[in-house]
C-alpha cells in the first residue's frame, strides 16, 4: 500500500477471529479496511464488481491469511445476500459489517433523469439497508455486533456537483439512526463514518486541481490532506468492543471542516 506507514498501530484484541464483511473492499479505502482487519487477525470477506485476485494474493503473502473475495455487484440485492451467506458459511455469522462501497460520480440537476437517480440511490443507499437487514438476526443470536456505514460530510456542506449523491449520504445518516434504534435492544451498534475530502487516486485523477485542493484545505482545522489510511482507525474502533456503548452516531473524519457536537 502506498502509504502503509500511516496505517493505525493500535491493536484491538477482540477483533481477532471475528467475521468481517466489507463492501467495495478490494480497492481504495476499502482495500485498506480489508488489510487493517487482516492485521488485527480478523477473517475478512469482501465484495466488489472487478476482479481482486491480485490484491488477495498480496494480502495472503503479507498476512498468511487470504481474504474471501466474492465478485458481486451491489446493485444486485439477491447476489449481495448470497455473498453474505457465503461469508457466513466460510467464517461463521458476520459480526462486523462495513458498508463502504459508493459512487460519487458528478452529475447536474438539469441532466439527471429518473434512471440516473435510481442508479445513484441503488448504489449509495439501498445496499446499506439490505445488508443490515440480512445480518441483523444472526448478530442478535450472537449477542451483538457492529454495523458501520460510510456516509460523507457532503450532506452537511451541500453543493451542486452531485445532488443525488448528497441525498443518499444524508439518507445513510438517517438510516444509521433508525437501525441503531431498532437493533440496540439486541446489542447491535450502528454508526456512520463521514469522511471529508479523501485524496484517493481517483480524486487526484478526476477532480483535485491545485486550486480546489488549496481552497479546501483552508476550511480544515488541520490543514493537511486526508488520505485513505486516515479512515481506518475510526472503523477499527467502531468495530471493536472498545466502543461498546457508542451507537447512533455520525462521526466526521475530515480534519475539522464540520462540527457535529
Amino acid at each position: 500500500m502506498s502509504q502503509s506507514s500511516r496505517m493505525p498501530s493500535a491493536i484491538f484484541p477482540d477483533l481477532k477471529g471475528k467475521s468481517v464483511f466489507i463492501t467495495g473492499g478490494g480497492s481504495g479505502i476499502g482495500a485498506l479496511l480489508t488489510e487493517s482487519f487482516l492485521m488485527q487477525g480478523a477473517h475478512v470477506t469482501f465484495i466488489q464488481r472487478s476482479d481482486a485476485s491480485e490484491f488477495c494474493d498480496e494480502m495472503e503473502t503479507k498476512y498468511h491469511e487470504r481474504p474471501l473475495f466474492i465478485q458481486c455487484d451491489i446493485l444486485d440485492i439477491p447476489a449481495l445476500e448470497t455473498a453474505l451467506d457465503q461469508a457466513k458459511e466460510a467464517y461463521g455469522p458476520i459480526q462486523v459489517l462495513v458498508n463502504n462501497a459508493a459512487s460519487d460520480n458528478r452529475h447536474k440537476l438539469e441532466e439527471t433523469e429518473t434512471g440516473d437517480f435510481d442508479h445513484l440511490i441503488n448504489v449509495n443507499l439501498r445496499p446499506h439497508f439490505f445488508t443490515a437487514k440480512h445480518v441483523a438476526q444472526d448478530m442478535a443470536k450472537l449477542g451483538g455486533g457492529s454495523i458501520i456505514n460510510f456516509s460523507s460530510i457532503a450532506h452537511h456542506l451541500g453543493g451542486d456537483q452531485y445532488p443525488v449523491y448528497i441525498t443518499a449520504k444524508a439518507g445513510i445518516a438517517g438510516l444509521t439512526r433508525a437501525l441503531a434504534d431498532t437493533l440496540g435492544k439486541d446489542n447491535i451498534r450502528v454508526n456512520s463514518v463521514l469522511p471529508g475530502w479523501v485524496f484517493t487516486q481517483r480524486q487526484l485523477d478526476l477532480w483535485a486541481t491545485e486550486e480546489k485542493v488549496s481552497k479546501h484545505l483552508e476550511t480544515q482545522a488541520i490543514p493537511e490532506k486526508l488520505v485513505s489510511e486516515d479512515m481506518v482507525g475510526i472503523v477499527l474502533f467502531l468495530a471493536s468492543d472498545a466502543s461498546r456503548m457508542l451507537t447512533r452516531q455520525s462521526i466526521a473524519v475530515d480534519g475539522g471542516v464540520i462540527g457535529l457536537g
